[in-house]
């Protein structure tokens, strides 16, 4: 029997007939980096063989082919003058009309102390204590808290967490000195700067504007030079920050040899909302209390010393569309009650404002082979009529590592499967949302500064800051590390806890 079974037993097994299944035996990613290479450092291997042949044709001149190529420069002397003196000419010129480099000296976040520690609980116990919303809203409150992203350890400021809460004017100016002030003071002390020698200020902080300003508050209390060119802008939402960083960038264009202060922050104790409107109460679940100071010069000396430089600043205003203008609006509720709406469209807008600044950041920061593949789908649909889906960039080719305002949890999902990032990409932005909450333009450097405490950034990186907020406007910055940063040397508010982080943030947390 054994041997019969053995006899009818093929040698071989018989042929399929069929090719291997190339997408489960290749690795298409790596197809993909391959072609990238390729096209990249293409001029390279086109001028190389070029190269080669002008280097075999030197070797063999002689003395004497070098004698006659000096005589006839001599005889024709006046052409050599005028192309050396023409090569001058456009030197200068572009030296002299060249932007100046943008530096990052460095940043600071600002990290409350324990008293304004407030957990789940306690934001639901101190909105139940105000008395302004109904039991349905209540939970409402506590469902939205459940799915936000945040964790049990941000920062409310003092007057919400008294009991009974007293917010007021007063209590108010008391938020903004307490954050920027602590903000700016840990910068002077990481960078021994001089408070004298801050020849731009800049302070943002969309929904809380006194007179007299918050920059003014801050020249009073560091007492900054008569001359200093300082802005307040107000109104201008999340994305504020780069916005900031971005006129900070044209002053040092005009004002050669000097330091730009920024600071980006917002104010909650005048902003929480007592009412019960269910668009307007989103926000009272995922704000929370925070600022960042940035330092930026253009002295060339600076270089040395400084983090990054700043390499572009792309700003998207899409407020010339009723939808987006609308899609975030500071207005009173049916009872008077004043709050910030967040409409149903808001996703959509913030996707469709994402889609054009990417697309004006895109060739400036790209390499060329995603270019060519965008460009070779545009032309297939628009011209041959394809039917092809729009080709998304591989911005993962461009940058190293991406800051992504931390607006919340449906915002960075969107994002991140929109631009196809991976969960190492989105782990700054979901570590700032889970450890500090949204903290409004100042969530941007939270994330830089998760991404140095953890040791990633080494010289040559290029950072990617995004940015959302209302009119609608989505803007981004794009940074190059100018050294690897170590984390042993930093000084941020992750270093005495970074090691606990990432964490795993919960769908929905239970409390």
């Amino acid at each position: 029997m054994t041997e019969a079974k053995e006899a009818t037993t093929p040698l071989m097994p018989p042929s399929s007939n069929k090719l291997p299944d190339y997408n489960k035996s290749v690795k298409l990613k790596y197809v993909k980096l391959g072609y990238h290479y390729l096209i990249t450092h293409g001029m390279y291997l086109l001028l190389t063989p070029l190269v080669a042949v002008v280097a075999a044709h030197m070797s063999t001149l002689t003395p004497q082919d070098l004698s006659e190529l000096w005589d006839n420069l001599q005889y024709n002397l006046i052409s050599v003058i005028s192309c050396s003196t023409l090569i001058v000419i456009v030197v200068t010129v572009y030296i002299v009309t060249r932007p100046h480099p943008v530096y990052l000296v460095d940043f600071n976040c600002y990290k409350p102390s324990e008293a304004f520690k407030c957990t789940m609980q306690t934001f639901m116990d101190q909105s139940k204590l105000t008395g302004a919303f109904s039991e349905e809203n209540l939970d409402f409150q506590r469902r939205i808290l459940q799915r936000s992203g945040l964790g049990d350890n941000t920062y409310f400021p003092e007057a919400l967490l008294n009991i009974p809460p007293n917010p007021s004017l007063k209590q108010a100016r008391k938020e903004a000195e307490t954050v920027m002030f602590g903000a700016i003071d840990g910068l002077l002390a990481k960078t021994n700067m001089k408070t004298k020698d801050i020849g731009i200020l800049i302070v943002n902080c969309s929904l809380f504007n006194p007179t007299p300003s918050l920059s003014a508050m801050i020249i009073n209390h560091y007492k900054l030079r008569g001359n200093i060119a300082s802005y307040n802008l107000g109104g201008m939402g999340c994305s504020a920050g780069v916005i900031a960083i971005d006129l900070a960038k044209k002053l040092l264009q005009v004002h050669p040899g000097t330091y730009a202060l920024v600071v980006s922050t917002e104010n909650i104790t005048l902003n929480w909302y007592l009412g019960n409107d269910r668009s307007k109460l989103v926000s009272n679940c995922l704000f929370r209390m925070g600022g960042a100071a940035i330092l930026l010069s253009n002295k060339l000396t600076e270089r040395r010393r400084s983090k990054y430089q700043l390499l572009h600043a792309v700003r998207t205003n899409k407020g010339a569309d009723d939808k987006c203008f609308a899609s975030v609006t500071q207005e009173e509720d049916a009872n008077g009650k004043l709050g910030v709406s967040l409409s149903k469209e808001l996703m959509a807008v913030a996707g469709d404002a994402l889609k054009t600044n990417i697309t004006t950041l895109g060739p400036l920061v790209l390499p060329i082979s995603e270019q060519l593949l965008f460009f070779a789908t545009l032309v297939g649909k628009k011209l041959f009529k394809m039917k092809l889906k729009p080709y998304i960039p591989d911005f993962k080719l461009a940058f190293e590592h991406f800051c992504i305002h931390a607006g919340g949890r449906a915002v960075l999902d969107e994002i991140e499967k929109n631009l196809h990032l991976t969960e190492r990409h989105l782990e700054p932005s979901r570590m700032t949302l889970y450890r500090f909450g949204n903290t409004s333009s100042s969530s941007l450097w939270y994330e830089m500064a998760y991404t140095e405490a953890k040791g990633r950034v080494k010289r040559g990186d290029r950072v990617w800051q995004i940015g959302f907020g209302s009119g609608f406007k989505c803007n981004s910055a794009v940074w190059k590390a100018l050294r690897t940063i170590k984390p042993v040397k930093e000084v941020n508010p992750w270093m005495d806890e970074i090691d606990k982080f990432p964490v795993d943030v919960p769908r929905v947390a239970n409390f």
